[in-house]
């Protein structure tokens, strides 16, 4: 496995390198860790990595790593507008690649990571977290099975308060409140993604249309901080999303669910044996085969986001449908 990660002081990253260890399955070998080569050379070395794969720029790790043929994926743990260009450039040079969401920076990099994808037959898995908890897989089998009947409503919710004042100015707020960086949706695409996601994951349901209050709770943000979401599935049930980062009492996070990064290693677990399955032409259990986000889910998680954010603009329209 090699990284892919947004530099010293990264959150998610020492996160992701416990969760792909935790089985026994997975090895860091090799890593791009900053944009700052001195930085990434520090990092790796306090990882135990041979400074020869230790690398300055991912393309400079893709490329040698393409060259020896001895890493099997990479795993992108970077800011939005960094998904894009080093998952095309993996896939293309025949690794399978696990990337952070969303998925990319715009729908329309998805739809072409997508295409890139089924041209190389290569497999990307999607770290949607909350699919990896146990009681999730659960409920879901439980839906599907309708042991709870037809699902009529469906409410979904993710609130943080980590974002509530604003006098915040850590390296991790700089980003997700930076349109170049974050996209066209702050809240909304870093967590409201994650309800989005975990509510068609757990139904079975696809979203068709939404009704969108996009906010900002504190002035002079130039994304939002606050959603509100109506939703209609595909069944005609009918659903609420709600997801903030300006919840004062919130504490999630820093602390995130207990067995945060147990439900990550589940997914990263199920990534490799999948992986390992389709190379070596093995079977694999059908609990873990394919059990994770995938590109499919991507590209929806943009379309969500971008017809979010059309809708909250459009005064005179009430619904827009989700149009892939």
């Amino acid at each position: 496995m090699d990284m892919i990660v947004g530099g010293p002081g990264a959150f998610i990253g020492g996160v992701y390198r416990i969760a792909a260890c935790l089985d026994g399955e997975i090895e860091l070998v090799c890593g791009a860790f900053s944009s700052d080569a001195r930085q990434s050379l520090e990092m790796g070395a306090k990882l135990g990595l041979s400074a020869d794969r230790i690398y300055g720029s991912y393309k400079e790790m893709i490329e040698h790593e393409h060259e020896t043929g001895e890493m099997d994926f990479v795993v992108i743990v970077t800011p939005n507008h960094v998904h894009y260009e080093p998952a095309i450039l993996a896939l293309l040079a025949g690794f399978d690649v696990i990337l952070d969401k969303p998925m990319c920076h715009s729908l329309e990099q998805a739809r072409h990571l997508s295409r890139t994808v089924d041209e190389t037959s290569r497999t990307l898995c999607l770290t949607h977290a909350y699919t990896g908890y146990p009681m999730v897989k659960q409920s879901r089998q439980m839906i599907l099975r309708f042991d709870i009947g037809l699902v009529r409503k469906v409410y979904v919710e993710y609130p943080q308060g980590w974002l509530s004042h604003d006098n915040v100015n850590s390296k991790q707020t700089q980003w997700r409140l930076d349109p170049k960086q974050s996209g066209p949706s702050g809240c909304l695409g870093d967590i409201g993604v994650h309800a989005f996601n975990l509510a068609e994951y757990v139904t079975g349901l696809q979203i068709t249309h939404v009704c969108t209050d996009l906010r900002s709770v504190i002035d002079g943000r130039q994304l939002d901080d606050d959603v509100s979401v109506l939703l209609r599935f595909n069944n005609g049930a009918s659903g609420v999303l709600m997801a903030s980062q300006a919840m004062h009492n919130a504490r999630i996070p820093a602390g995130h669910p207990e067995s945060y990064i147990e439900a990550f290693a589940n997914i990263y677990r199920n990534f490799a044996r999948t992986v390992r399955a389709k190379k070596n032409d093995e079977e694999c259990s059908s609990n873990e085969l394919g059990d994770f986000s995938g590109v499919k889910e991507g590209v929806r998680g943009m379309t969500f986001i971008e017809t979010c954010v059309a809708n909250s603009r459009k005064d005179n329209e009430k619904w827009t449908a989700l149009k892939e």
